[in-house]
């Protein structure tokens, strides 16, 4: 049996970024966050690894160190944690407090040492200012996207630069927010292809940079 979060049975999967292999805990049973009667949208997202966030964290490897980082919408925390790994100073944030719990739990069993905060984008929190920003499947809904650039405006430092991977799945919701982001920053576009066994994943890679620097 896998290590246990309170009464919530944890399991671990290894990551392998580059060369460095990453121990993230999560949840066994997904079903056991799901009451009786709850959807789709009750569904804990957070406690997946996305093919977004792999893609994320092999892009954050050839960042070169040391950058001040915010990864935002976390989830398990891989492309923050992959981060770490690689020397930077990394805040990892998310709105619930079960990720964070779990993050807090990989940092110390790869022996990293990460800053994990909650982030409500409605009620931001002084979290300080960064070099970069970094987010995996966060724009997923069309009321977010105000929130999520005023994170943008709050926490990037001048000259920084925010770098998002999505499935190309998302296409429907992530162009109107790209498309209302280029108002105020400059949005390049890069697609990566992800093999897992038979399986060929399409993640779209976006660098925002605010205009002007």
């Amino acid at each position: 049996m896998g290590p246990k979060e309170g009464t919530v049975n944890l399991t671990q999967e290894t990551v392998k970024v580059r060369d460095r292999e990453l121990v993230l805990f999560k949840p066994r049973d997904l079903d056991f966050y799901l009451e009786e009667g709850q959807g789709l949208a009750d569904f804990p997202f957070w406690a997946k690894v996305w093919e977004a966030s792999l893609v994320l964290a092999d892009f954050v490897a050839t960042l070169k160190p040391p950058k001040r980082i915010l990864e935002i919408g976390a989830g398990l925390g891989l492309p923050g944690l992959a981060a770490a790994a690689f020397g930077h100073q990394v805040t990892l944030t998310d709105y619930e407090s079960r990720p964070l719990e779990l993050i807090r739990r990989s940092a110390e069993a790869n022996g990293l040492k990460v800053r994990v905060a909650r982030l409500d984008w409605f009620e931001p929190a002084d979290l300080g200012e960064f070099e970069i920003i970094l987010g995996a499947e966060v724009v997923y809904a069309g009321r977010l996207f105000e929130p999520l650039l005023q994170i943008f405006r709050r926490y990037l430092l001048p000259g920084g630069e925010i770098y998002l991977a999505h499935s190309r799945e998302r296409a429907r919701v992530l162009v109107p927010f790209l498309k209302r982001a280029e108002v105020e920053f400059e949005v390049a576009h890069s697609l990566r292809r992800l093999r897992s066994g038979d399986e060929v994943y399409e993640i779209v890679l976006n660098r925002l940079r605010p205009k002007g620097f």
